[in-house]
C-alpha cells in the first residue's frame, strides 16, 4: 500500500482555490451559448468521510450518493429499480440473489489505474470486493451490519463471470433488496482502495454521476460532472444535467439560512424555531414575500417521533415502580395528546399525526384504514385513568420524562396537555449524547426519541420491538410472544401482501400495549431558488442530484 502524508492547511486551501479556478476555466472550453451550472447547498454538520463504507450520516450519504452507485436504487416511490445491475432474480427459497450487471459502466479516473490513470470498466469481481471489504474485521466499518448475520458463511459473494454476481443468504430476509440500495452497498474499485488505503475517504473513486475534485474538510467540497456516466433520462439525454456541485459547511443554521435568502445557496433544508416563521406561514405555506424567489416542498420522511417507555421496569417482585406499568395509563397518555395542534403550533404543519402505529406514512405497507391508532380523545383518556384508580390524576405519582434541548418545546407542549388530565410530568433535560447513552444502557424509564429508517421497509421500524434485539434498537425492552411470532414470519414471507398484513398486525399490537407515546410522522422541508427543478421527493430524505436542473 502506498504511504501518504497528510496535507497541511495551506496546501488544502491552495487545492481548493485551484479547483475553483479549474472549474471556472473549464467554461472557456464550452460553446459561447452554453452556461455552466453549479448547484450550491450547505451542510451544517461536517462530512467525516467520502468512503461509502462510512456513509452513516446524512452529510456523508448525500455526498456519497453523487460519487457512487450500487447494484440497485430507489425511485421516489421507494420502489427498487435497476442501477449497476440491469436485472436480478431471487431463488424460490429466498436465499440466492443473482444479478446481471451492465457492461457500459466505468470508474472515475484515478492514478491507481495503470498505466494511464483512466478509469476502467466495472465488473462483477468489483461487487465481490466491495461487499467483502465491508466485512473485513481487520478494519471495522459502520456499514458491515447490512451483511453480518445475514449472508452465508461460505461463498456469500461470487462472480460467475464479469457480468453475473451472486449473493447468498444464510436465511431468508425479504428486505435485502432494499438494503442493497443503501450507500453502504456502493461499488468501489479494489486497486484504488489498495492504493489510497484509509485515505480513500479523501480520494473517492466510484461510478456515480459526479466525480471528486477537492474537499477541504469543514470548509467546502467540490464535485464535477462525470462525462462518462451511463444513465440517461426518459428522452435519452445523458445525466447528470449539472456541471458541478459545491457544498459549504456553515455550522450555524441561522447563518446558512441568511446565505440562502441572499441567493448564495440554491437549496436549503430543515426547520428550526429561529427562522421557521420567516419561511412558512402558520398553515405551512411559503411566506408571501418570499414566494417569487423561493419554492417550498415537503414529502413524507421515514422518521417516527415518539416517547419511549422502558417496559422491563415494571415487574420487580410485584412491586409498583411507576404508573407507566399500567397499560391504561400508557393508553391515556396517547389519547390525551392533540397531535394535530402540536404540529400546527410548533412545526407549521410540517409532519403528520402518528395515528396509525409506529411504521410511518411513506412506506409501501402504510395503511391507516387498516391500522387503528390513537386520536385526541381527552374524555377517553380521563375514563382510562379512572378505571385504573387515578380519577382526574388523583394519587398518580409524578412521571419524569428525559428530553434533549432540541425537543424541549414539543415536550413542554405535551406535558401541559397532560396537566389538563391531572397527569403531572416533570421534564429532565439531558445532553443528547448522555440521553442516548442512558437509552442504550437501559437507564431511561421514559424518554423522547426518534427512529429513522435505514431502508424503506416497515421491518426497519418494527425491529425496534422484537424481544431478541437488545438496545439499540429495542430501547423500550418490549417483549410480546405474538409480536415476535409475527416478526419472524414476516422475515421469511415472500408474498408481499401477506408480509404487509403481518406488519400491520404487529403495529396493532404496539397500539394496544402502548410501549410508546406516538407523536408524529416527520416530513422533509425543502426550499430552493425558483430556477431549480428536478429535486427529488423521496421519503428517505436523499438529495439525489443527477436529475436536477438549474436555469439562468
Amino acid at each position: 500500500m502506498r504511504k501518504h502524508y497528510p496535507m497541511n492547511r495551506i496546501q488544502e486551501i491552495f487545492l481548493f482555490l485551484l479547483a475553483t479556478s479549474l472549474f471556472q476555466a473549464c467554461g472557456e472550453e464550452k460553446q459561447k451559448n452554453e452556461t455552466r451550472t453549479s448547484f450550491r447547498y450547505n451542510q451544517h454538520n461536517p462530512i467525516t468521510s467520502l468512503d461509502p463504507a462510512f456513509a452513516r450520516t446524512q452529510n456523508n450519504i448525500w455526498a456519497v450518493d453523487c460519487l457512487f452507485n450500487g447494484l440497485v436504487q430507489l425511485d421516489d416511490q421507494l420502489l427498487v429499480q435497476p442501477c449497476l445491475a440491469k436485472s436480478w432474480s431471487i431463488s424460490p427459497d429466498g436465499l440466492t440473489y443473482r444479478f446481471l450487471l451492465r457492461q457500459d459502466v466505468f470508474f472515475h479516473d484515478d492514478p491507481a489505474f495503470v498505466p494511464d490513470g483512466k478509469g476502467r470498466k466495472m465488473v462483477a469481481s468489483d461487487v465481490v470486493y466491495s461487499f467483502e471489504r465491508l466485512l473485513d474485521e481487520t478494519w471495522p466499518k459502520p456499514g458491515s451490519w447490512i451483511f453480518k448475520g445475514r449472508v452465508a458463511k461460505d461463498s456469500a459473494f461470487t462472480a460467475e463471470n464479469d457480468s453475473i454476481f451472486v449473493l447468498r443468504l444464510s436465511s431468508p430476509f425479504q428486505p435485502m433488496l432494499q438494503i442493497l440500495t443503501m450507500q453502504y452497498a456502493s461499488i468501489v474499485p479494489h486497486e484504488v482502495c489498495s492504493y489510497w488505503g484509509r485515505e480513500f475517504r479523501r480520494h473517492p473513486v466510484g461510478t456515480g454521476p459526479f466525480r471528486f475534485k477537492v474537499w477541504v474538510e469543514n470548509q467546502a467540497l467540490v464535485l464535477l460532472k462525470n462525462e462518462r456516466y451511463f444513465e440517461k433520462d426518459s428522452s435519452g439525454a445523458p445525466l447528470p444535467y449539472l456541471d458541478a456541485i459545491r457544498v459549504s459547511f456553515i455550522t450555524d443554521r441561522k447563518t446558512a439560512f441568511l446565505e440562502f435568502k441572499k441567493g448564495r445557496l440554491d437549496y436549503f433544508f430543515g426547520l428550526e424555531s429561529a427562522y421557521i416563521h420567516e419561511l412558512l406561514t402558520q398553515d405551512g405555506t411559503i411566506q408571501p414575500n418570499l414566494a417569487d424567489e423561493i419554492q417550498f416542498t415537503k414529502n413524507p420522511y421515514l422518521n417516527t417521533e415518539y416517547l419511549g417507555i422502558k417496559m422491563s421496569e415494571f415487574a420487580h417482585n410485584g412491586a409498583s415502580i411507576t404508573p407507566l406499568q399500567f397499560k391504561k395509563v400508557r393508553q391515556a397518555l396517547n389519547y390525551g395528546l392533540d397531535r394535530a395542534q402540536m404540529l400546527r403550533v410548533l412545526r407549521n404543519q410540517v409532519g403528520k399525526p402518528a395515528d396509525a402505529g409506529f411504521a410511518p406514512r411513506g412506506l409501501p405497507s402504510y395503511a391507516p384504514h387498516e391500522v387503528q391508532g390513537y386520536t385526541y380523545r381527552p374524555e377517553k383518556a380521563a375514563a382510562l385513568l379512572a378505571e385504573v384508580g387515578f380519577p382526574k390524576g388523583k394519587n398518580l405519582p409524578v412521571i419524569t420524562l428525559l428530553c434533549n434541548n432540541e425537543y424541549l418545546d414539543i415536550c413542554t407542549f405535551i406535558t401541559r396537555q397532560w396537566e389538563d388530565l391531572g397527569i403531572q410530568v416533570r421534564i429532565e433535560l439531558q445532553e443528547t449524547a448522555l440521553l442516548r447513552e442512558r437509552m442504550r444502557n437501559g437507564q431511561a424509564p421514559f424518554f423522547r426519541a426518534s427512529w429513522i429508517a435505514d431502508y424503506p421497509d416497515a421491518e426497519s421500524f418494527l425491529t425496534c420491538f422484537y424481544s431478541k434485539n437488545g438496545t439499540p434498537p429495542n430501547y423500550t425492552q418490549f417483549k410480546n410472544p405474538l409480536y415476535d411470532q409475527y416478526y419472524e414470519a414476516a422475515l421469511a414471507e415472500t408474498d408481499q401482501s401477506k408480509r404487509f398484513k403481518l406488519y400491520r398486525q404487529m403495529d396493532q399490537i404496539l397500539i394496544e400495549e402502548a410501549p410508546v407515546v406516538f407523536l408524529f410522522y416527520d416530513e422533509t422541508a425543502q426550499f430552493s431558488r425558483r430556477n431549480i427543478s428536478g429535486l427529488p421527493g423521496n421519503a428517505i430524505n436523499l438529495l439525489s442530484l443527477k436529475k436536477v436542473r438549474k436555469s439562468n
